[in-house]
């Protein structure tokens, strides 16, 4: 493992995986939904965008042409507090790569004449909630769970969509895309000397520009029902659990793997093959910095709705009486199962760097992850959920009658 903290704040990552033939990168950029004011909800949706339509020297369709003659596979996102941008090629094209990089970072063009059609791309994800209810739901169980701005949704609406101008994207990109707290990692067939000295040629001459977060604010409510003429019943829960930072991270993150993962957790098995009260059911683990939670999501028919909102309340409070040792083999299993395929993806290695660089200040070996699962014991797991039991719950639902806890 690499790393290599440059003068205006900015961290790189490395991590070589000579057995494979690519390599990928992960930019974490400190720009993300809690920083655009809340009457121009979606800003960083749409910067993000336009970053696409033109950089440096190139124009939209020269820059997109200069990513594919390099076999890039290239991905996007906003949540949260970050920007995030990733690309995956042969490892020759590294380094020709992070060039464009470096345009689509420090100097997109944001070509005014374009700002329309990019507004048509970010509404379109905002309509595909009407066909989308799971995802609907938990976007508002993410809203009332986290404290303003954490739970803001990067999407916005069509009408704050509809008020941002093309000042308020540069603006925005200007205060906020620089150095200090950007992370970029690295993994796969890498050389670390000429990639520290690519990274420094691009990046070192670009200026920080210290920023405070905004005020936190109070959640929303415990309880909320999204009004809908359906015949299914869509339910979100959440509670809160330690965060990644916490010495108890690894029992927290448990609990979500012994309710879900497979047809043997407790959530598939209980709520849908003994009662048949569900289609489709499961459990993940969310975390930020200083907030955690374990989000639950059930589909289910509306005349059952009540009954499997229950069954699945229930399910979660018998967390505080304990796992068996069967539970404990199968949850270690799936997870050394995945840990074991990320060590095949050089895409996957390279976000969770960057995420753990964010979350930790350092970055967690595959070794040091398989060694604390083999360590998680039925005792320890058991004596956390029985000091820290399911609580607070936080439910959203969307059918066409209220529920109830």
């Amino acid at each position: 493992m690499y790393r290599h903290y440059f003068d205006n704040g900015l961290v790189l990552l490395a991590e070589p995986m000579n057995w494979m033939e690519s390599v990928s990168y992960s930019l974490l950029v400190p720009y993300g939904p809690v920083l655009d004011p809340p009457e121009l909800a979606g800003l960083a949706s749409l910067n993000c965008e336009m970053m696409l339509r033109g950089a440096g020297q190139r124009n939209s369709r020269q820059f997109l042409q200069a990513l594919e003659n390099l076999g890039c596979e290239t991905s996007e996102m906003t949540a949260h507090l970050h920007t995030g941008f990733g690309a995956s090629m042969l490892a020759d094209y590294l380094l020709p790569s992070l060039e464009l990089l470096a345009d689509q970072i420090r100097r997109p063009h944001f070509p005014e004449d374009q700002l329309e059609t990019a507004k048509q791309v970010v509404k379109q994800d905002i309509f595909s909630l009407e066909d989308d209810p799971p995802r609907r739901v938990m976007l508002e169980l993410q809203h009332h769970f986290l404290p303003d701005p954490w739970g803001r949704s990067h999407l916005g609406t069509p009408e704050s969509i509809d008020r941002i101008v093309i000042e308020d994207i540069r603006r925005q990109h200007a205060r906020f895309f620089q150095p200090e707290g950007t992370i970029l990692s690295v993994a796969g067939k890498l050389d670390w000397n000429a990639l520290r000295e690519k990274v420094e040629e691009l990046f070192a001459d670009w200026k920080p520009q210290p920023f405070t977060l905004p005020e936190e604010k109070k959640g929303g409510s415990q309880l909320v029902h999204l009004p809908c003429d359906s015949l299914q019943t869509h339910i979100g829960v959440a509670f809160p659990c330690a965060p990644i930072r916490s010495p108890d991270y690894m029992l927290a993150w448990s609990g979500a793997g012994i309710l879900s993962g497979g047809m043997s957790c407790r959530l598939f098995n209980e709520i849908r093959e003994k009662r048949g009260l569900c289609y489709n059911v499961y459990a993940s683990y969310s975390t930020l910095r200083d907030y955690a939670g374990i989000y639950c999501y059930c589909g289910t028919g509306a005349e059952r709705a009540q009954e499997s909102l229950d069954v699945l309340l229930a399910e979660l409070n018998r967390l505080r009486f304990g796992i068996d040792e069967g539970e404990l083999d199968r949850l270690k299993i799936r997870a050394k199962s995945t840990l074991l395929m990320q060590q095949e993806s050089t895409g996957s290695r390279s976000g969770m760097m960057a995420q753990d660089w964010y979350h930790l200040g350092r970055v967690r070996t595959l070794n040091e992850i398989e060694s604390a699962i083999n360590s998680l014991t039925k005792q320890a797991i058991n004596n956390y959920f029985a000091t820290h039991p399911p609580s607070k719950f936080h439910v959203v639902t969307m059918g066409t009658e209220p529920l109830y806890i």
